[in-house]
C-alpha cells in the first residue's frame, strides 16, 4: 500500500533547507554522465560560481561529490603542503572541525580561539603572524552557524594582503547571500556547498581556488578521491567528472543558480534573508526570548536563542510540536549554554517567519511556559 506524503514541512534550518518547486523539478530527469548536455551544464555551473565570487580569469571553481565538510577536507589536503603551517580562527564548531581536519592531515598549525559569542581576534592574529614566521596559511570561517556570528573577513583578507599569507575560507554558509569578492579580498580559496544560501539540494561541494595556488600544488593531497588538483585537471581535459558525479544534484544546482541571479545574485538573496532576520529576531524579542548575539555580530543566515529557565520547557517536545505543525528548527550547538537555532535562509520569506513565531507561541501556551528568559546571568 501507498503512504500517501505529508505536506513537506518548512526547513528553518542552516541546510538543508527549503528548495523552491523547480529546482526540485530539475531533478526529475536522468542524464548520462558523459552526455554533451550534462558536460554543459557542469561548465557552465563552474563558471557561474566563478563569477559570483569575482574570480573570472584569476579563480578556478573544483566541484566535488559529497557535503561541504568534504571540499573544505580536500581544499586544506590540496593547497596546504605538508611543509605548511596553517593558523586557524575558532569561534564555533565548523573551526574546531577544521583543526581536526589537520589532526587527520598531520599537517602543522595553531588555534586562535575566541568564546563562541566573540568574533574572530584580528588583532590577536597580527601578533600571532608577527611572531611565528612559520606560518603560510590563515584558515577561518565566514559565518560560523554554530551562532549565526560574523566574522570581520574584510580585515583579515587585508591582514593577510598585508603580510603575503594565503587566506582559506569556509564560506559555507555565507556564499550567495553575503558579500565575497575576490576582486575585493585577495582569498587562496573560497569553500561552500550546493544547499546553503545558492538553494540547491544537498550533494556538491566546491572550492573556488586561485589558479596559481591550484597550479602549485599537485602531490599535496593525502587522498585520491579528494585531490582537487586531480579534480580540475580531469574537468579541464574533458569536461567530466573523474568519478560518477551526482547527476541530479548537478541539474538541480544549474536551476538554482539561474533562479539566483533572477533574484538579483548576492545582492537580492541577501536582502530577503536579513527581511527574514529583523522579522524572526523582533518577533522573538516580542516573545520574551532573549537572542544570543547582539544585532551587529548576527549574520542574516540562523539566529541563536537562549532555552527558557521555565522547568516546563522541554526542546525535544517543543521540536516536535513545531515539526507537527510544520516548521522544522534546529538544536544549539553551544558548549557553554542551553540554546536553539531557527534559520533565515531557503526558499522561505516573511510569512513563513510569522507562521513559525505563531507556532512557537502556540506551543508555548500549550505548554505553559511563562518564562521564556534564560537562567540569571547566562544571558
Amino acid at each position: 500500500m501507498t503512504k500517501t506524503p505529508k505536506t513537506a514541512p518548512w526547513l528553518l534550518t542552516p541546510g538543508p533547507l527549503t528548495t523552491s518547486p523547480t529546482v526540485k523539478s530539475a531533478m526529475l530527469r536522468d542524464w548520462g554522465s558523459r552526455d554533451a548536455e550534462f558536460i554543459a551544464i557542469n561548465r557552465r555551473v563552474r563558471e557561474r560560481l566563478v563569477e559570483l565570487a569575482g574570480g573570472t580569469g584569476t579563480h578556478v571553481c573544483v566541484p566535488l561529490q559529497g557535503s561541504g565538510t568534504f571540499a573544505v577536507e580536500a581544499t586544506l589536503a590540496t593547497l596546504i603542503p605538508p611543509a605548511g603551517k596553517a593558523v586557524i580562527l575558532v569561534n564555533g564548531a565548523y573551526g574546531r572541525r577544521m583543526a581536526a581536519i589537520f589532526d587527520y592531515l598531520r599537517r602543522d598549525y595553531r588555534v586562535l580561539e575566541t568564546p563562541e559569542h566573540v568574533p574572530n581576534d584580528v588583532q590577536a592574529l597580527a601578533q600571532c603572524l608577527d611572531t611565528d614566521a612559520a606560518i603560510t596559511h590563515v584558515v577561518m570561517v565566514q559565518c560560523e552557524t554554530t551562532t549565526g556570528i560574523l566574522n570581520p573577513l574584510e580585515a583579515v583578507g587585508e591582514l593577510c594582503r598585508r603580510t603575503g599569507k594565503a587566506l582559506i575560507v569556509d564560506a559555507m554558509s555565507a556564499f550567495g547571500a553575503l558579500p565575497l569578492d575576490a576582486r575585493e579580498t585577495r582569498f587562496e580559496a573560497l569553500i561552500a556547498s550546493s544547499n546553503k544560501c545558492l538553494e540547491g539540494v544537498p550533494g556538491i561541494g566546491f572550492a573556488i581556488v586561485r589558479q596559481g595556488a591550484l597550479d602549485g600544488s599537485r602531490g599535496n593531497c593525502h587522498s585520491l578521491s579528494l585531490d582537487l588538483y586531480e579534480q580540475h585537471r580531469y574537468m579541464e581535459s574533458s569536461g567530466q567528472w573523474r568519478f560518477t558525479p551526482p547527476t541530479h544534484v548537478l541539474a538541480a544546482f544549474d536551476q538554482a543558480l539561474l533562479e539566483h541571479a533572477e533574484e538579483g545574485g548576492v545582492q537580492g538573496r541577501g536582502a530577503r534573508y536579513e527581511k527574514n532576520c529583523e522579522r524572526l529576531l523582533q518577533g522573538m524579542h516580542d516573545l520574551g526570548f532573549a537572542a544570543l548575539l547582539p544585532r551587529k555580530m548576527q549574520a542574516p543566515i540562523i539566529t541563536t536563542y537562549y532555552q527558557p529557565a521555565d522547568p516546563r520547557f522541554d526542546f525535544s517536545a517543543f521540536y516536535a510540536a513545531l515539526s507537527e505543525r510544520g516548521y522544522v528548527i534546529y538544536p544549539g550547538k553551544l558548549t557553554q549554554a542551553e540554546t536553539f537555532r531557527i534559520g533565515c535562509i531557503g526558499r522561505v520569506g516573511v510569512a513563513q517567519m510569522d507562521g513559525v513565531l505563531a507556532a512557537i507561541a502556540a506551543v508555548l501556551d500549550e505548554m505553559g511556559v511563562e518564562n521564556r528568559s534564560p537562567d540569571a546571568g547566562v544571558a
